[in-house]
């Protein structure tokens, strides 16, 4: 009886592999999209806290250096280094 359990929960790769190829193109076409509209209102929001930062009395020089830091959170190569 266990060895019947045991043989159920057993993972084939190659079965795994073959029930995501076919839904590859659809899940890269929508992670494209969706890290694109991440990037764009990543970058609206650090033009935004950059305008807001000058407008509070901070300096240009002192504001790009804190937007940059600020930016770093959307840089997508960092999350992916992290990984290896």
């Amino acid at each position: 009886m266990n060895e019947n359990i045991k043989d159920e929960r057993e993972v084939n790769p190659i079965k795994i592999f073959g029930i995501l190829l076919p839904a590859m193109p659809s899940l890269m076409f929508r992670l494209t999209g969706t890290l694109l509209r991440f990037k764009g209102q990543a970058n609206k929001a650090g033009k935004v806290f950059k305008k807001e930062l000058i407008a509070q009395g901070i300096d240009e020089d002192t504001a790009t250096e804190l937007t940059e830091t600020y930016m770093q959170g959307s840089h997508i190569r960092q999350y992916i280094k992290g990984f290896n």
